[in-house]
């Protein structure tokens, strides 16, 4: 499932994110990439350990926390502390990849699963040309640029990229999750449920049918959780 969740930061939170990082000093993005994805990656990040990341990544997860479409789509059970990347000049493009199946943090020791990859924007797309990404799998491939403060979930399982950036800088905050639900067409299924039961209530209200439908996707959770 492709999932765009708009608006995650605040205008407020954008701009505290933003002044942030954009002062920090950034590294080679290679020191989180695997064997396979350093070949092609050709970026700048921010280390995990650093200041700026614990202050840019506590704006991230409080976002993150009162954001009820991402925890409906990814149905959270550990995330992977936010890291922050930026492309311009000649650090511009990240090659076709697939993210790790498991990675551990520095920051809490904690071993997370990558079920979902998700990529926060922080740029609005006018300040840059390029750095679209590219996200290639059972949906065909996708094209991605969203506004600033808005957030793309895909399955980590997709091979991606991210175009080169041609003018400007590219500034996006980006991280994983383990889902309390792993497989992908169970999570759709559970999201396009959950997505219509709250239709119908806001149009009929909690009638027998609806109060049914709702047992109905508690049900299939509670089958398939693992908490």
């Amino acid at each position: 499932m492709l999932l765009r969740v708009p608006e995650v930061l605040s205008p407020a939170e954008l701009a505290r994110c933003r002044a942030i990082v954009e002062g920090a000093d950034w590294a080679d993005g290679k020191i989180t990439a695997g064997t396979q994805s350093e070949q092609v990656k050709n970026n700048r990040q921010l280390p995990e350990d650093a200041p700026a990341s614990h202050a840019a990544r506590a704006v991230v997860l409080d976002a993150l926390g009162r954001s009820a479409l991402f925890i409906t789509g990814a149905l959270p059970k550990k995330t992977y502390p936010p890291l922050f990347n930026r492309y311009d000049g000649a650090s511009n493009a990240f090659g076709n990849h697939v993210d790790n199946s498991v990675r551990t943090s520095p920051v809490t020791g904690a071993w997370v699963r990558t079920d979902l990859s998700a990529t926060l924007f922080l740029s609005e797309p006018a300040e840059y040309d390029g750095g679209e990404l590219v996200i290639e799998d059972t949906f065909g491939s996708q094209s991605v640029k969203l506004a600033a403060g808005d957030l793309i979930l895909y399955p980590a399982s997709s091979v991606h990229r991210v175009e080169p950036v041609t003018r400007g800088c590219r500034l996006a905050a980006f991280f994983w999750v383990e889902s309390m639900v792993r497989d992908d067409a169970q999570r759709r299924l559970l999201f396009d449920l959950d997505m219509s039961i709250l239709a119908l209530r806001g149009t009929d209200g909690d009638t027998p049918p609806v109060v049914k439908l709702t047992g109905c996707y508690h049900n299939l959770l509670r089958m398939w959780a693992d908490t």
